[in-house]
């Protein structure tokens, strides 16, 4: 993924790369460490719950620039916990779609 990815296919694409480090596991990569981990998917849903409250404080706090970034954390780790499950994006469409 680079800066010319059009926002609109940023999620496809990331959900992508985190596909192929699930496959591949390259050597020095973070993702691929997370499928690896000692800790198996606790390593993810530890992630999880710290960047979840790191999102909540940006939010308590009123910090714009950190709330995103903490979000972006937050959907990245759920982006991988999905992926270790073997639920698709498109699987996660359907189902917001289906609740309205």
């Amino acid at each position: 993924m680079d800066a010319d990815t059009p926002a609109e296919d940023v999620l496809d694409e990331l959900f992508a790369t985190i596909e192929d480090r699930k496959e591949t596991l390259p050597e020095g990569s973070y993702t691929a460490s997370l499928f690896t981990h000692e800790k198996g998917k606790n390593a993810v849903l530890e992630k999880l719950g710290e960047e979840t409250t790191e999102t909540i404080l940006a939010a308590k706090d009123e910090e714009e620039e950190e709330l995103l970034a903490e979000s972006a954390d937050l959907v990245y780790h759920l982006l991988v916990l999905l992926a270790m499950e073997d639920v698709t994006l498109e699987d996660l469409r359907v189902e917001l779609r289906d609740r309205f």
